[in-house]
């Protein structure tokens, strides 16, 4: 029982670990493992101690927030560093290859150029016999 321990020293209370020491009142007592935090009537958190007695919730608290804070800040630094990383070896990656796996854009202005040159050369041709027989027919060839 935690109680025994009141009116002694914070370090005999903390001895046995489901113990909470309370400075300004000088109390031991059992904390309360349904709340995460001890409540303001049981004892103040500037004045309660648990685990060590050089530590106080107050600090404890802020503390951790601090540290979780920075935790959280640089895994977010760390994501986005990996993210750009990612991208920007991508696009290195595509320019590398760009020539050696065209997109859709590249196929289809290549298969209308294609187009193109065979209609050109049809006209070519076309253009070519009616000039021929116009020269049989005046007969300069």
């Amino acid at each position: 029982d935690c109680r025994q321990y009141t009116n002694r020293s914070c370090e005999e209370c903390l001895k046995n670990v489901t113990c909470l020491w309370c400075a300004s009142s000088r109390r031991c007592v059992e904390y309360p493992v349904r709340r995460i935090l001890p409540p303001a009537d049981l004892c103040e958190l500037r004045s309660a101690r648990w685990g060590v007695c050089w530590v106080n919730f107050e600090a404890l608290i802020i503390a951790m927030s601090v540290v979780g804070g920075t935790l959280l800040i640089m895994l977010g630094v760390c994501c986005c560093c990996c993210c750009c990383k990612k991208k920007s070896k991508k696009q290195v990656l595509r320019g590398a290859f760009l020539s050696t796996r065209p997109d859709k854009d590249d196929e289809r202005a290549a298969r209308e150029r294609e187009k193109r040159r065979v209609r050109q050369e049809e006209r070519r041709a076309e253009m070519k016999s009616r000039h021929d027989e116009i020269r049989r027919k005046y007969g300069t060839v």
